[in-house]
C-alpha cells in the first residue's frame, strides 16, 4: 500500500529590476514587481510487500572473508569481516594492556601481534588497518 501526500507552498518572488542608474530606483518591493509561485512537493512511502524488503548481501569491508592462521589466533575465527577483525584486535590489545602508557596511540606488540604486524615491536594505531590487509585471503 503506497501513501502519497501533496504539499502546496506559496512563495512571494520579487522580479529583479533592470540594471540602470536611476535616482528614482527604490529598494522596497512594489506590488507590480511581486508574483506568486506555487510549488508542489509530494512524498511516497515505500510499499510493504515482502519482495520489496529483500536484505542486501554484505559488500566491501563488511563482507566476511577467510583470514590467515596468524590472524585466526588473535580474532578467533577463520572467516570474519574486516570491521569485526579490527574490533577484535582492539579488544585483544586492551585485554592484554598492550598500549604504551605514555602514548596511547602506540601499540606494543606481543608475539601474536608481531605475526600480524609484519614483525614490528611497536605499531601506531593508524597503521593497524593497513597491516592487517595481507592477512585477508
Amino acid at each position: 500500500m503506497a501513501l502519497s501526500t501533496g504539499i502546496f507552498s506559496t512563495f512571494l518572488c520579487v522580479k529583479t529590476a533592470p540594471l540602470r542608474s536611476s535616482p528614482s530606483l527604490s529598494l522596497s518591493p512594489h506590488p507590480a514587481n511581486l508574483r506568486m509561485v506555487r510549488v508542489v512537493t509530494s512524498a511516497t512511502a515505500a510499499s510493504s510487500e515482502p519482495s520489496a524488503t529483500k536484505t542486501r548481501e554484505p559488500r566491501g569491508i563488511m563482507k566476511p572473508r577467510p583470514v590467515s592462521p596468524e590472524m585466526q589466533d588473535v580474532v578467533g575465527e577463520s572467516v570474519i569481516p574486516r570491521t569485526q577483525a579490527l574490533k577484535r584486535i582492539w579488544a585483544y590489545i586492551k585485554e592484554h594492556d598492550l598500549q604504551d602508557p605514555q602514548d596511547k596511540k602506540v601499540i606494543i606488540c606481543d608475539e601474536k601481534l608481531k605475526k600480524i604486524f609484519a614483525g614490528k615491536d611497536r605499531v601506531g594505531f593508524l597503521e593497524i588497518a593497513k597491516l592487517i590487509g595481507p592477512h585477508f585471503l
